[in-house]
C-alpha cells in the first residue's frame, strides 16, 4: 500500500529503516518532492547514493520501481513504447479471410480500396503496444517510482521525449491518443554531470547536487553497509579517500568504492598484512579505490612527498576533469541545494549523501 510522509524528519526516519542514510536537507527536499508531485533531478559524482535513493524510496513508499536506464542511443522504441508488429501480423491473418469475401464483392480496385480504407482493424491500439519503461509507469495500477537513471548519457532529443511526462504525468501516442498516469508517479532523474541539461527539462523539475558526504557521515555509511568494519579502520580508509577526492583525478572514488575499500582493509588486517594506514596496505587499497593507473601513480607520488603541480601547458600533466554540476547556475530551487562536491568536501559537505546498507 502506498505510504504518504509528514515531513522530511518522517522521510529520513524511514529511509534509515532501509539502511539509507540522508542528511536532513536532503530528507526535506524529497519529501518536497513527493508532496508536491515534482520530478527531482539529482546531479552529482557516480557512487554517491542517487540510484540508491530511487530504490530505498519506492521502498518505503510501498511503491513499484520503473526503471529507465539511459545510454547513448536510446529512442522512443526503448523508452516510451513500440508496436507488437508479430502480434500486428497475426491479427491480420486471422482476418485475411472474412477481409477477402467482403472484397471480392467490389466490381472494381477503386472500390475495394475506399471500403478497406475506410475500416478500423484495430492494429494500432493499446492491445498492440509493447511497453516500455515511460509508458509502464504511466499505465501501472499501482502508485509507482519513476528512476530515469544516467539521463546524461543520452542526447538532446531524449529529453524532449520526457518533457510530457515530467509536465503533465501523461505520454501522447498518435495513433491512439493520449495516456494520463493512473496514479501519481514519483520521479527521480539522476545525472552524472557527464553533460549540461537541458533547460526545458530543469524547469520542471527540483534540482538537488548530491556530493560527498563529510567525512563523519561517509564513516556512518561505511559501517552501516560493511558491519564487518570497526570505526578505526573505517576512519583510516575514509580519510584516505578524502586525501585521494583533493587530487586532480580522473575518477575520484565513491562511496561505494571506499566501502570496498574498508572491506578489503578489513581482510587484509584480519590475514596480518597490518593497518590500512600502513605504506603497503595503503597501496593495496588503491587498486579498490583508483579505476586508472594514472591515478595510482599521482597518488603514489602523493603518498611519497613528490611536487603535484605540473607545468602550465604539460600535455603529460593530469587534469580535474570539471563537472557541470560543480558550477550549478542559479535556478529557482537553489535554495535547496546542497554544497556538495569535490572541492567543497573539506569544508563540511552538506549534500545528502547515503547509500543503502546490507542486513
Amino acid at each position: 500500500m502506498s505510504r504518504a510522509f509528514s515531513s522530511g524528519v518522517d522521510l529520513k526516519d524511514a529511509l534509515r529503516e532501509q539502511d539509507y542514510i540522508a542528511d536532513d536537507e536532503f530528507a526535506v527536499v524529497v519529501h518536497l518532492a513527493t508532496a508536491l508531485g515534482r520530478p527531482l533531478l539529482l546531479e552529482g559524482p557516480a557512487g554517491v547514493g542517487k540510484t540508491e535513493l530511487a530504490k530505498s524510496l519506492a521502498a518505503v513508499g510501498g511503491r513499484k520501481l520503473v526503471r529507465l536506464q539511459c545510454y547513448e542511443g536510446l529512442d522512443d522504441n526503448r523508452a516510451l513504447y513500440e508496436w507488437d508488429y508479430a502480434k500486428q501480423l497475426l491479427h491480420v491473418q486471422m482476418l485475411r479471410d472474412r477481409i477477402s469475401d467482403q472484397v471480392s464483392e467490389f466490381d472494381s480496385v477503386a472500390e475495394a480500396s475506399k471500403f478497406l480504407a475506410d475500416q478500423d482493424f484495430g492494429l494500432y491500439s493499446e492491445n498492440f503496444l509493447s511497453v516500455r519503461p515511460l509508458l509502464e509507469a504511466i499505465l501501472s495500477p499501482e502508485p509507482v517510482v519513476l528512476l530515469v537513471d544516467e539521463v546524461d548519457r543520452t542526447e538532446e532529443s531524449m529529453e524532449a521525449l520526457l518533457l510530457e511526462i515530467l509536465a503533465e504525468q501523461q505520454i501522447t501516442i498518435p495513433e491512439v491518443g493520449t495516456f494520463v498516469a493512473r496514479s501519481q508517479p514519483w520521479v527521480i532523474l539522476t545525472s552524472n554531470d557527464t553533460r549540461e541539461l537541458s533547460p526545458a527539462l530543469k524547469r520542471r523539475c527540483l534540482h538537488y547536487h548530491l556530493g560527498y558526504p563529510t567525512s563523519e557521515r561517509e564513516r556512518e555509511i561505511v559501517t552501516a553497509r560493511a558491519p564487518e568494519v570497526d570505526q578505526a579502520t573505517a576512519s583510516e580508509v575514509v580519510e584516505l579517500a578524502r586525501i585521494l577526492r583533493d587530487l586532480p583525478l580522473r575518477k575520484s572514488p565513491s562511496i561505494s568504492e571506499v566501502i570496498d575499500a574498508s572491506r578489503a582493509a578489513t581482510v587484509l588486517a584480519a590475514s596480518g598484512l597490518g593497518a590500512s594506514s600502513d605504506a603497503k596496505v595503503r597501496d593495496i587499497l588503491l587498486a579498490a579505490l583508483l579505476k586508472y593507473s594514472s591515478d595510482v601513480t599521482l597518488a603514489q607520488e602523493r603518498f611519497d612527498g613528490k611536487v603535484l603541480e605540473p607545468t602550465l601547458g604539460s600535455s603529460d600533466a593530469p587534469v580535474e576533469r570539471a563537472t557541470v554540476a560543480s558550477r550549478p547556475a542559479n535556478t529557482t530551487t537553489a535554495v535547496f541545494r546542497g554544497t556538495g562536491g569535490r572541492d567543497s568536501n573539506q569544508q563540511g559537505v552538506r549534500g545528502g549523501s547515503g547509500l543503502r546498507s546490507s542486513r
